[in-house]
C-alpha cells in the first residue's frame, strides 16, 4: 500500500500532505523488499531483519513509540540489536523505550557524536522548543521531551556496521542538522537519506530552528546519487524505487539547493541587502515543477534567509534595522503620522483586498502594536493573519500565521 502511494506521489497525483493527513497507513510495517519494512508515521522507522536480529534506522517520535513498537513486533519478534539515529530531531529518536524495556540485552544505539550535544541543548531550551513547535505544527498541547535516549556508540565522519550479512555504511553530512547520518546498504542496493530527502522542498530554511547547511547537504545528495542505488528509503514519506528515479530525486534536490545557494551568494557578493535578495532569488522552473520539490513544508525564501545567516550574519544590511527602536514605539510614531492606529488597520484591510498580503500583514501588526487594546484593531489583525494562514502553502508559514491569528 505504501509503495502504491509512492507511485501516485511520483506522478504528482498525491502529496506528503495527503499522506500525513490520512494516517490510514500509519502504525503499519510496509514491506519494501525482502527483509526490509517501513513503519510509516509522522516520521518513519525502517526495519531490517537479519539472521542475527533486527536493526532499526530511526526510531520515530515519542508519542507514537508504542504504536511503532507494536508494528515492528507484528512484523517480527526477533530481538532488536541495533538502532541508528539519522539525526537528533525528536521525531527520529523517541521510539526506543519499549525496545529498551524488553528482556535481554538492550539494543545498541548508534548516532553522530553531535547528537548528545543536541540533547543537552534541548534539555536547556525545553520551554522554548515547546513554544516554537506548538506554533509550527499548530498543536497547543504538544509536550517537548525532557529526557532522551543517548547513543551508545558515536560516529564522527563514517562508520560501518556489519550485521547479519548486511553492511550499513554510515556517513556524516551536515544538512538539515549538524549531526546527520545517511546510510548505504550495498547488498540491498539501498540508500537511507534520513531527512536529506523528504518528498518536499528541503527543510533548509526553517525560520524558528537552528542553522542548516545547503552546500554540504547538496554534496551528500550527489554522493548518494553516485551509488546508483535502486531503493531510496527516506525517514519521511514512502520509498523511491528504481535506479533512474532515485538518481533524479537526489540530483534534483541537490540542484535545487545549489541554485538557491549560488543565486544568493552572487547577490551577497555584489553588496545586495537581504530584502533585495529574498525577492530576487527564484527556483528554476524545471525544479519547481517536480512533485517531490513542492514548498509544502519549507519555502525558498526561508532558505535564502538561512543562507544569509550562514554566510553573512544576522544584520540584513538595512542601517535602520541595526539598532531599531522598540517595536511598540515605532508603531506609535507611524500611527501618529498616518492619522491613528485605525487608519493603519483600515489600510491593512484594503491591502488584503488588493492582493498585497505582505503589506496587509505589516500594517495590521503595526496597528496592533500601536493600540493593543483596541478591539476593532484586534479583529482586523485576526482577520488579516487568518487570511494569510489560509493562503499559506508551507507548514512553516501556516503555523506562524495561524498562531498569530488566535
Amino acid at each position: 500500500m505504501l509503495l502504491d502511494y509512492a507511485e501516485r506521489m511520483w506522478r504528482g497525483e498525491a502529496s506528503m500532505d495527503g499522506l500525513l493527513a490520512d494516517g490510514s497507513m500509519w502504525g503499519t510495517a510496509h514491506d519494501v523488499t525482502d527483509g526490509v519494512a517501513v513503519v510509516a508515521g509522522f516520521s518513519n522507522v525502517t526495519v531490517f531483519r537479519t539472521a542475527e536480529g533486527l536493526l532499526l534506522f530511526d526510531t520515530g517520535v515519542g508519542f507514537a513509540a508504542q504504536a511503532t513498537y507494536d508494528a515492528v513486533r507484528r512484523w517480527s519478534t526477533d530481538p532488536v540489536r541495533y538502532a541508528v539515529y539519522s539525526h537528533g530531531h525528536v521525531d527520529h529518536v523517541g521510539g526506543m523505550p519499549p525496545f529498551d524495556a524488553e528482556a535481554g540485552e538492550r539494543p545498541v544505539v548508534i548516532a553522530h557524536e553531535d547528537v548528545a550535544r543536541r540533547f543537552d541543548r534541548y534539555r536547556l531550551t525545553g520551554g522554548y522548543n515547546e513554544v516554537i513547535n506548538r506554533r509550527q505544527f499548530g498543536v497547543p498541547q504538544l509536550q517537548w521531551p525532557r529526557e532522551f535516549r543517548y547513543p551508545d556508540r558515536t560516529v564522527r565522519d563514517q562508520y560501518t556496521v556489519d550485521f547479519g550479512g548486511l553492511t550499513f555504511a554510515l556517513r556524516h553530512a551536515r544538512g538539515e542538522t549538524d549531526d546527520h547520518l545517511w546510510a548505504h546498504v550495498p547488498e540491498l542496493d539501498m540508500v537511507l537519506p534520513g531527512d536529506l530527502f523528504i518528498w518536499n522542498a528541503p527543510n533548509c530554511g526553517n525560520p524558528q530552528k537552528a542553522q542548516r547547511y545547503p552546500a554540504e547537504w547538496a554534496a551528500a545528495l550527489r554522493a548518494m546519487a553516485d551509488l546508483h542505488a535502486s531503493f531510496l528509503v527516506p525517514s519521511h514519506g514512502p520509498p523511491v524505487v528504481g535506479a533512474d528515479r532515485v538518481r533524479a530525486a537526489l540530483t534534483d534536490t541537490a540542484e535545487y539547493l545549489e541554485s538557491l545557494l549560488g543565486q544568493t551568494l552572487e547577490l551577497m557578493n555584489r553588496g545586495a541587502r537581504l530584502d533585495e535578495i529574498v525577492h530576487a532569488v527564484t527556483v528554476p522552473a524545471h525544479l519547481a515543477a517536480k512533485p517531490y520539490l513542492r514548498p509544502a513544508y519549507d519555502e525558498p525564501e526561508f532558505i535564502v534567509r538561512n543562507i544569509w545567516r550562514l554566510y553573512g550574519g544576522w544584520w540584513d544590511g538595512d542601517p535602520a534595522s541595526l539598532k531599531p527602536a522598540p517595536a511598540a514605539r515605532e508603531a506609535a510614531v507611524l500611527a501618529e503620522l498616518s492619522g491613528g492606529a485605525r487608519v493603519l488597520a483600515e489600510r491593512a484591510t484594503r491591502a488584503l483586498v488588493e492582493d498585497e498580503p505582505r503589506i496587509a500583514a505589516r500594517l495590521a501588526e503595526l496597528a496592533l502594536r500601536a493600540a493593543p487594546s483596541d478591539e476593532d484593531i484586534q479583529a482586523t489583525h485576526r482577520a488579516v493573519f487568518t487570511a494569510l494562514a489560509d493562503a499559506a502553502t508551507s507548514t512553516m508559514a501556516r503555523g506562524i500565521y495561524r498562531a498569530t491569528s488566535q
